[in-house]
């Protein structure tokens, strides 16, 4: 089995478990922004925003710099390469689910021909 920081696989799920973090991201895999910027779409204050921004910071998802009095913030994907490895551990019990269900769907239809 893939051995991870359960802490930190449980941090990058909680970030992620959002819509608006998840947003967040999208917006980032395309550019820099200020965490006003990412705030703008979302109708939200920017000490809503920011609790987001620190949420997805702590995960390790994006990364922080100040310039003058703006923070920008651009995405750190690794820890989704972690989550993705660690899920591809289970895709093979997906996929033999899957395989076991056509095959018994092609059982299905020969005896009903």
């Amino acid at each position: 089995m893939v051995e991870h920081s359960g802490l930190q696989i449980g941090i990058v799920f909680q970030a992620l478990s959002h819509e608006v973090r998840r947003e967040m991201l999208a917006s980032l895999a395309r550019e820099e922004l200020s965490v006003s910027s990412l705030a703008r779409p979302h109708a939200m204050s920017l000490a809503a925003a920011s609790k987001h921004v620190k949420l997805l910071e702590d995960a390790g998802l994006i990364r922080r710099r100040v310039v003058g009095r703006e923070h920008l913030c651009r995405l750190d994907a690794r820890p989704l390469a972690q989550v993705t490895e660690w899920l591809r551990f289970y895709e093979s019990f997906w996929t033999e689910g899957l395989d076991a269900l056509g095959e018994l769907v092609e059982i299905n239809d020969e005896k009903e021909k």
